[in-house]
């Protein structure tokens, strides 16, 4: 089997059992996976500062968009660097699906991804 395919069947298989899988969009418009298989959260990123401020996307293949400008990592020597990209911003909205699963670990990752969709700010999070 081709490479994506096998991937896609994991990524799949990862989901009926209940795994929740984030993945970065490519910040390149080029075919890659496996963010997007509808099995796995896709992640873009925006510049809005705060980490808990997020998007949904009404336009696939890219479903969310999480803090990725400016973001504040560690580097060598005990410095810190400012970084962007989409791979910045999927561990924002990792961190909030563990936090709602946290809560809530009964949740199946369709469930997760409906729940994301409500409180996104563009939808119902916001003021």
């Amino acid at each position: 089997k081709p490479f994506a395919a096998v991937l896609h069947e994991l990524a799949d298989s990862a989901y009926f059992r209940r795994t929740v899988l984030v993945a970065s969009a490519h910040n390149m418009p080029v075919e890659s996976y496996p963010w997007r298989f509808s099995s796995v959260i896709s992640v873009g990123s925006h510049e809005e500062p705060d980490p808990f401020t997020f998007f949904y996307n009404p336009s696939p293949p890219v479903e969310f968009f999480g803090r990725g400008v400016n973001v504040e990592v560690a580097w060598l020597g005990g410095r810190s660097a400012a970084v962007s990209g989409n791979s910045f911003a999927t561990p924002h909205l990792a961190g909030i699906c563990a936090l709602v699963l946290a809560k809530h670990p009964e949740l199946t990752p369709f469930q997760l991804k409906s729940v994301l969709y409500l409180t996104a700010t563009n939808v119902g999070g916001g003021t």
